[in-house]
């Protein structure tokens, strides 16, 4: 039977936060759009006309259409937030035909899941509550707040798990592990190959695993030669005695140790190896499908299959009768390097590239739904120049946000409290689904967005791909129609089933296997060793990847490369996420804006002496890119070549709130730069610093 708990808190570990809390105060703010708008002045002036939906949809789908006769399908381009709300809106732009649909993942997480792609072909989850050693390359859960992970984290430390931080600041990560490193900005990949090298050197890696479950170790270990710990000290300014010590601790550890892969990216161009050798740390150590280290996540199929029994039900997937296959390339395929995130996220500013150039072909339309690129994607002054060029921008939110103050049409969507969504696969260690539900009435006229999407389509013409009347026939479509399977999860919010299984924990393996006993029978160490399987092209986790090398030659293997983050006058100019806001999303609800409505920039005291900066000065950073007001931390928590503020701040447009009109706007300072093969936008630039 499955195990039924009562309610999601229990299953999704909720917890209070600013962010959850803030709810009633996004419902009911006045500032919410709740009607359609349309711009009847220049894009950007902050001119607003109430329209009907019937209007809103009758004149976008006129106009997608007339752009779709003159130009195809692939010249509208569609952009949506990451998650489960992103499916609906590329559900239409596959049924227009339309191949270029992106998310804010090269711009956030893609690096991570990119690497792991290529390695490995998925990616792997962390055990952490289980860890005894975890290692830490600017990965904040403290901040940068993954909740189920974060309370994990917590526990961790409970039990007396030590924590090591390289990071160039004090955050709040930092501030509360064992150990802070303050290593240089881009210096993150030269450590990660020093403690390769020293597990090589001194044999400290798992021999068998590698042996069993990897390929390319030879070129890895040739690679790794002369990556000293003394060479990276130099590199990095991190002591060479400390990397030396931290990874023997590591390795003693092992398998119950982590190298936390990280999901914010991207400190520089080197994305994509540093991610990669993240991984390949984690392999050395032997901690995949071991406790406190990495796993493969197990849906229902899988878990099924292991059990010899249908112990969860399997989620259903949309298999629509002729639907279309876009047949145009995608603007981020013009180089084949982005191969691995054209097949997920994609790659967000080449909208940029392709509006600006018109190659591989002009872009003539973008649809945004809950996205906000004009604070996420990096110097904005292009994305200016590019909505300028449009012929049609439609935005889809709940506010004015920065990008939304540039459309055409405003679409009011409704906020998480006010709509039904999905059935989501919150499957780990074991199955589980989780539906978030409808607790009040929209405000307004505000409509979900897969309403939005779904009555738009059917406006194009494109009613016959949309088979379902509303969300409910939809989660029950995902359920195979068990009635009662969906009655309870609308009751429950969170249903799981089965054991926890980490395939190479023998005690793990036992609990299951006692489970079921019509389970795959075990390997002769009682583990489900050969179970652990890899869809990368050789089945193994490649330390090597040929298909890279294909791609763009000298990649087959991480290797520093030499890339500029700043000129000499320069310092280092950095940014991340506070645990208030998320993204450039939230800074427009009320609550949060008044819980923390400015990034003051942090400024080591050496520093500020020598430009006679003290806390609360104001202060211009200056670079190539643009220039930008703000006020100084001053504050040993950073480097001293370093500046940091958080991101999400000093909008330009959109709505008014203390949030949007104080502080630094980061893509204001950050070049249209984007790094190899992950195809993400890089968050590091060097400015100047000066007295306003």
């Amino acid at each position: 039977p499955p195990r039924r708990l009562g309610g999601a808190e229990q299953g999704i570990r909720a917890s209070r936060r600013a962010r959850g809390g803030s709810g009633g105060s996004l419902v009911n703010d006045p500032q919410r759009i709740v009607k359609p708008m349309k711009r009847p002045g220049p894009r950007g002036d902050g001119e607003w006309q109430v329209i009907s939906w019937q209007q809103a949809y009758q004149e976008i789908a006129a106009k997608m259409n007339a752009i779709k006769a003159q130009h195809g399908p692939e010249s509208v381009a569609f952009s949506s937030k990451s998650g489960s709300l992103s499916s609906h809106l590329f559900h239409l732009a596959t049924a227009f035909g339309a191949p270029n649909t992106v998310t804010h993942a090269s711009t956030c997480p893609a690096g991570k899941a990119i690497a792991a792609k290529v390695m490995m072909g998925g990616d792997l989850a962390m055990d952490i509550a289980n860890t005894r050693y975890l290692v830490s390359f600017g990965h904040n859960l403290y901040e940068g707040i993954e909740v189920a992970d974060t309370h994990e984290l917590m526990t961790a430390q409970e039990k007396g798990a030590k924590m090591v931080s390289f990071d160039p600041r004090l955050s709040i990560f930092s501030s509360k592990a064992d150990e802070w490193h303050a290593i240089r900005p881009g210096g993150d990949l030269a450590v990660l190959l020093a403690m390769c090298h020293v597990m090589i050197d001194e044999q400290l890696y798992d021999a068998s695993f590698v042996e069993r479950y990897t390929s390319g170790f030879e070129q890895l270990a040739q690679a790794v030669k002369e990556t000293t710990p003394e060479w990276a000290a130099a590199q990095a300014d991190v002591p060479a005695d400390v990397i030396v010590r931290v990874t023997r601790e590591l390795a003693a550890c092992a398998p119950h140790a982590i190298v936390s892969p990280g999901h914010r990216a991207t400190f520089s161009q080197e994305e994509i190896d540093m991610r990669r050798m993240i991984f390949t740390l984690n392999v050395l150590l032997g901690n995949i499908e071991r406790e406190g280290g990495l796993y493969q996540k197990k849906n229902a199929s899988v878990y099924n299959k292991l059990a010899g029994e249908k112990v969860a039900p399997t989620l259903a997937k949309l298999n629509i009768k002729n639907m279309p296959k876009p047949t145009a390339q995608r603007i981020d395929l013009v180089a084949p390097q982005f191969k691995y995130i054209a097949a997920g996220g994609g790659v967000v500013q080449s909208i940029i590239d392709a509006v600006l150039t018109e190659k591989p072909y002009p872009i003539k339309a973008w649809i945004m739904s809950r996205h906000n690129p004009f604070q996420t994607v990096t110097c904005r002054s292009d994305l200016v120049k590019t909505v300028e060029q449009l012929d049609l921008v439609v935005s889809c939110d709940v506010y004015l946000s920065e990008s939304a103050a540039y459309a055409d049409y405003l679409l009011p969507e409704c906020t998480y409290l006010e709509r039904d969504e999905e059935v989501s696969d919150m499957s780990g260690l074991h199955p589980a689904y989780a539906l978030r539900q409808q607790v009040v009435e929209p405000i307004g006229e505000a409509r979900p967005s897969w309403q939005i999407w779904k009555e738009l389509g059917e406006l194009l013409g494109l009613g016959q791909y949309y088979p379902w009347q509303d969300m409910q026939t939809r989660q029950l479509y995902q359920l195979n129609g068990d009635h009662a399977l969906a009655k309870e999860l609308r009751q429950k919010g969170y249903l799981e089933w089965g054991v926890p299984l980490l395939l190479r924990e023998p005690e793990s393996v036992r609990q299951f296997t006692a489970r079921y006993p019509g389970a795959i029978a075990t390997d002769s160490d009682n583990t489900y060793g050969e179970q652990l399987r890899f869809k990368s092209p050789s089945g193994k986790i490649e330390l090597y990847s040929a298909t890279l090398e294909e791609l763009l030659p000298g990649y087959g293997v991480p290797r520093v490369r030499d890339f500029a983050l700043k000129k000499e006058n320069e310092l280092y100019f950095i940014q991340g996420k506070v645990a208030v806001h998320t993204n450039g999303a939230t800074q427009y609800v009320p609550l949060l804006s008044e819980l923390m409505w400015d990034n003051a920039v942090w400024v080591h005291p050496q520093t500020a002496q020598e430009k006679g900066i003290k806390t609360g000065d104001e202060i211009w950073l200056e670079n190539a890119t643009g220039k930008e007001k703000g006020k100084a931390l001053v504050t040993p928590g950073i480097r001293p070549d370093t500046l940091f503020v958080y991101m999400g701040f000093g909008a330009k447009a959109g709505a008014k709130t203390a949030a949007t009109t104080h502080g630094i706007h980061c893509g204001n300072l950050l070049p249209h730069v984007t790094s190899p093969v992950s195809g993400t936008v890089v968050h590091t630039a060097g400015v100047t610093l000066s007295r306003a």
